[in-house]
């Protein structure tokens, strides 16, 4: 197999971008398309108690451990398998399983600050960034974090205020300028997802030798 298409998907919190992820996977067969979360790659903080662990500011580039991600991605490229990492946000910390994922011919890797890291952009053969605006994140932050992540509406809205909208604008919004392509409103921009899927329908043909 030849090195895989690595392609970047950005944006702010609760932009879609993980919609944007899921539509283009969708796409392609299973066996052809992969996708990896910077959510995944957050520091192991077992060293930490959990009173340390609740202050940790999930929107700066310091909270990844992006030489991991690195060292996956490369994995991934020479064709071996990895052992992505499982993050649990009610406690604050990874989990001790993990997920394997097999090398595919394309492979999608969102998140948001993937675009912030001059290693990690570098690697991308496709950078995209979800443009959405910040009334519609912030009601979808609330809601995901109220749901999947074990959070009181209180926590999330002082979050946001505090932590994730000057995070966002000191380190996300910037990354939008080295985004190849610039999708608004993330999945309910058909037109944009249909040009993207068929975009990448069209490097899976040429990867599997039809084109």
């Amino acid at each position: 197999m030849s090195k895989p298409i690595l392609i970047g998907i950005a944006g702010g919190t609760g932009s879609g971008k993980s919609t944007v992820a899921k539509e283009v996977y969708g796409c392609l067969p299973e066996n052809s398309i992969a996708v990896i979360e910077q959510d995944s790659y957050y520091k192991d903080q077992s060293n930490l108690s959990y009173e340390e662990r609740i202050k940790t500011n999930y929107d700066h580039p310091d909270a990844f451990d992006t030489e991991l991600l690195l060292e996956h991605l490369k994995m991934l490229q020479d064709g071996k398998a990895i052992d992505k990492p499982i993050y649990d946000f009610e406690n604050h910390n990874r989990r001790k399983e993990t997920i394997r994922v097999e090398p595919k011919n394309i492979i999608i890797i969102e998140g948001i600050l993937i675009l912030a890291e001059e290693k990690l952009r570098d690697k991308f053969n496709i950078k995209i960034f979800v443009d959405t605006d910040a009334d519609v994140r912030i009601m979808r932050r609330i809601q995901r974090d109220i749901k999947e992540r074990g959070r009181t509406i209180e926590s999330v809205i002082d979050q946001y205020i505090n932590v994730v909208r000057p995070m966002h604008l000191q380190f996300v919004e910037p990354t939008k300028r080295y985004a190849d392509i610039i999708i608004p409103e993330g999945g309910y921009n058909k037109v944009a997802i249909d040009i993207m899927n068929a975009r990448v329908k069209e490097i899976a043909a040429i990867m599997d030798g039809n084109i």
